[in-house]
């Protein structure tokens, strides 16, 4: 599918001052946010992102929050919900870093290493479909909702068909 939601900014074209970019997914756009996402729906995905520029140190950073309102399926009842989402981030990109200079790189587990700039320019709009990504619910349910187990089995039933009992009899 082609990709619908795009809002890149060039490197070169950034200035040093901060910029304030205001990103909304139109209708047309959102069955491509929904492929993207895995989800049954996306209702709407917004975001406000901020941008500068240090050419000085190679650094661009990138700030601001995303938010959505998405359609899921809950885990528990299997019924379609509707959940809103928000992200504020922060995220460093190095414009001469390259993927390979990463994989050579000594990390720490703690270290935040900036992103590198990857054909010359960065997406907005991806950043913002990743940032609301990394909020959504593993196992989505709506609210209130509780999963209550039950076993299939009671102890009796295990005990009797549990292979290591006919060895104990054997030892006795």
């Amino acid at each position: 599918m082609q990709n619908l939601f795009s809002y890149p900014l060039v490197v070169d074209e950034l200035t040093p001052s901060a910029k304030k970019y205001h990103l909304a997914a139109r209708k047309e756009e959102l069955p491509y946010i929904t492929e993207i996402l895995k989800v049954p729906a996306v209702k709407s995905l917004a975001a406000d992102i901020n941008v500068k520029y240090n050419k000085k140190e190679h650094l661009i950073k990138v700030w601001g929050k995303a938010e959505a309102s998405i359609e899921q399926t809950s885990v528990i009842s299997l019924e379609n919900f509707i959940k809103d989402y928000s992200a504020e981030f922060q995220i460093l990109y190095d414009t001469e870093l390259t993927p390979k200079d990463l994989q050579e790189m000594e990390v720490e587990i703690d270290d935040d290493l900036p992103d590198p700039v990857i054909g010359g320019q960065i997406n907005l709009a991806d950043i913002a479909m990743e940032q609301i990504a990394l909020v959504l619910d593993d196992f989505p349910r709506q609210e209130g909702e509780t999963f209550e187990f039950q076993a299939e089995f009671d102890e009796e039933t295990t005990q009797a068909q549990n292979p290591f009992a006919v060895l104990a009899k054997l030892k006795k």
